[in-house]
């Protein structure tokens, strides 16, 4: 069969490239030079801050695209592609409300504002810190997050207790207006109701002329749905959410098999 004509290539990245351990699949880099070498762009696409994707293909001698914060953020290079602020006045009016609920004992929690220049917290408690500094390698201890000045791509409440049960149910009345998503088990992110990374890869199609038939996506979870349907290449990994395998044209291995790159290689043929 002959290889499809494919330029771009969007990736998730926890439960999909990396490895159940964190770690960057063996063979990554060198199938990176391939594509390259194809001219084939390739981008990394998930929840994590702008600088943490950075930092962590800081060895590849390429320029890579990235789709972070969830879509919120899509930069090329250097160059910033697309971007989707929210309103400071409703995120400060989020970062009030959170503090009178943890005053009042109604939450064990921790904010994390996110912004285009670095993430920002002002609790400096030792196990809230030790898990932001897993997902944002630019990070900023502040006397006050009203005080931040920065465009806000998104807000991340780490609960202690459990961000399903616990945060989730204490800003429903958010989803008026805004997505409240559970994204982990300790952790609620709220953003605007625009961003999602299949907005964000339309986005970087439009900047790069590439079409959806030109384009291959991968992802497992439910922030991946709009990703795969933007692209007609779109693969659900073997253990992905039910929801996204009925999403996907397409099933790849699983993480731990490196189920992206044996799709990839077939892709692009030799």
């Amino acid at each position: 069969m002959t290889a499809p004509d494919i330029r771009l290539i969007a990736v998730d990245m926890d439960g999909t490239l990396l490895r159940p351990d964190g770690s960057m699949p063996d063979g990554l880099w060198a199938l990176l030079e391939r594509l390259r070498e194809r001219k084939i762009a390739f981008a990394p696409a998930s929840g994590r801050q702008l600088a943490t994707l950075q930092r962590m293909f800081a060895g590849v001698d390429a320029e890579l695209d990235y789709i972070a914060e969830n879509g919120a953020y899509v930069v090329r290079g250097d160059a910033e592609v697309s971007s989707d602020a929210m309103d400071p006045v409703f995120a400060a009016a989020v970062v009030a409300r959170l503090r009178g609920l943890v005053a009042d004992g109604a939450l064990r929690a921790g904010l994390v504002v996110c912004g285009k220049r670095s993430a920002y917290i002002e609790d400096t408690a030792p196990q809230f810190v030790a898990e932001v500094e897993k997902y944002y390698a630019r990070l900023e201890v502040v006397p006050d997050l009203l005080a931040v000045s920065d465009q806000i791509l998104k807000l991340a409440i780490f609960d202690i207790d459990g961000g399903e049960a616990h945060t989730a149910p204490a800003f429903a009345d958010l989803r008026e207006s805004h997505q409240v998503v559970v994204s982990g088990r300790h952790w609620v992110d709220i953003m605007n109701t625009t961003v999602n990374k299949g907005v964000a890869l339309r986005n970087l199609q439009a900047a790069l002329g590439v079409t959806p038939a030109q384009t291959a996506a991968f992802g497992d979870y439910l922030n991946d749905l709009q990703l795969l349907q933007a692209a007609d290449w779109s693969y659900a990994m073997a253990d992905a959410h039910p929801d996204v395998a009925a999403v996907a044209r397409f099933r790849a291995g699983s993480n731990a098999e490196a189920g992206v790159l044996t799709e990839i290689d077939e892709l692009i043929g030799e």
